[in-house]
């Protein structure tokens, strides 16, 4: 059986987690990507290499017609093997999903990856549901800013873009002088970009894990987020949950029905308000990155790619899932090292793992040595990430801060 994965640039979770994965359940893989040289140097030491194929795969059109002509031309199968279509990328689930669709394959719901993505159908469907209502504006690819004085907001507002990602040009703005000028910063570094402009959502930021099968959805856990200080939303450090309040996943879970949530992984992102009401702030339909999902994996004690993949392939998951990973007794923590400034990185640690008294510890680098950046106040930012599971969470938390007390990060300006 084939798996045909669609990508843009290479990620950990696909390099570390779902080829290994698909490797051990005896799939033949071909990545779809308009990025063919950093996928083959990313996969280049792998024991198990795909086949890799130039596709522009930010259209789904093409995307359906490559994989018709290489069925037909039998040079990956044979045109009537069984075969499957999947995607972990943020910007590629729609285009996943009407691919999948057409050949009749285990599909997401294009309309709910669409709502999803797309920030400002998200509040227009979740309001037209009656289950939440966040005041929100949107600002139209290159239409004035000024047109924002208009808007009746509640400020502190967020701006940002409607199909951002990663933090990336999300802004808390205290007034509207500061929304006009921020929203025209965006803009100028995003042309043709549209941006959202809504209600700040206070309250702790949390996640919930999930991943369905067709049949049932299952909760893997979650997350509380330290985020880094206003105007900036950095995801600092992530503190696994193994299960949230009842009536706060309830909440969740409810909303994500609204949406059209179902099949595969889901990374969801809400607040928790003091009266317990819970208000998504963003769904991200693929499961969680940064090396959270290759910790969750860990922390779970399941095989968590193959189960995402199984669900794509049409298998039906283990009905008591979603309890087994609710009764895990370990706890992690996910710290990013982030630049504080712009600059060549001259000094950092490499790739590191230790088990030590039933502490195991991950530090994987997400900037090589010697490589220059601006500082882009966004997880883009991250120099690396450090991770640690184990049974007591201060333990987990303290083998963090002992990796992060014994190494150097330096950036040369």
């Amino acid at each position: 059986m084939r798996l045909y994965l669609l990508a843009l640039n290479p990620t950990d979770s696909v390099t570390d987690g779902f080829l290994p994965a698909a490797a051990r359940l005896g799939l033949a893989v071909t990545v779809l990507t308009d990025h063919v040289e950093a996928h083959q140097r990313a996969y280049a030491d792998l024991e198990f290499t795909p086949e890799v194929v130039e596709c522009d795969v930010q259209d789904f059109r093409e995307v359906i017609g490559l994989v018709s002509r290489l069925r037909a031309a039998g040079t990956t199968e044979i045109a009537d093997a069984p075969f499957a279509v999947f995607s972990n990328s943020d910007h590629l689930q729609t285009q996943t999903a009407l691919a999948a669709e057409y050949f009749g394959l285990p599909a997401k719901d294009w309309k709910a990856t669409l709502r999803a993505k797309n920030k400002g159908q998200l509040r227009r469907h979740l309001a037209a549901t009656g289950l939440d209502t966040v005041r929100s504006v949107e600002l139209a690819p290159e239409q004035d800013p000024s047109v924002l004085r208009a808007a009746e907001l509640p400020f502190p507002v967020v701006v940002k873009p409607r199909e951002g990602v990663a933090s990336e040009d999300v802004s808390l703005v205290a007034d509207i002088e500061e929304l006009v000028r921020r929203a025209k910063e965006i803009q100028d570094r995003r042309p043709g970009a549209a941006l959202v402009v809504e209600e700040f959502l206070e309250g702790r930021l949390c996640t919930l894990e999930t991943l369905g099968d067709g049949h049932r959805r299952h909760v893997l856990g979650g997350f509380r987020t330290t985020l880094s200080p206003p105007p900036d939303f950095i995801e600092e450090v992530l503190e696994f949950v193994p299960a949230h309040p009842s009536a706060v996943v309830a909440q969740v879970l409810a909303q994500l029905d609204a949406l059209g949530v179902g099949l595969g992984a889901c990374h969801t992102e809400f607040v928790v308000q003091p009266d317990g009401r819970a208000r998504i702030v963003e769904v991200n339909y693929r499961a969680i990155g940064d090396q959270c999902d290759l910790m969750l994996a860990e922390i779970l004690g399941i095989p968590l790619f193959e189960h995402i993949l199984a669900a794509h392939l049409g298998r039906e998951l283990p009905a008591d899932l979603g309890e087994r990973c609710a009764a895990t007794r370990q706890r992690a923590r996910n710290e990013a090292v982030c630049a504080d400034r712009a600059g060549t990185l001259t000094a950092a640690p490499g790739p590191y793992d230790e088990d030590v008294d039933g502490v195991r510890l991950a530090y994987r680098p997400l900037r090589p040595v010697g490589e220059r950046h601006e500082h882009y106040r966004t997880n883009r930012d991250y120099l690396g990430v450090i991770w640690a599971t184990g049974p007591e969470q201060a333990a987990v938390d303290a083998a963090v801060a002992r990796f992060m007390a014994a190494n150097r990060w330096e950036i040369t300006p």
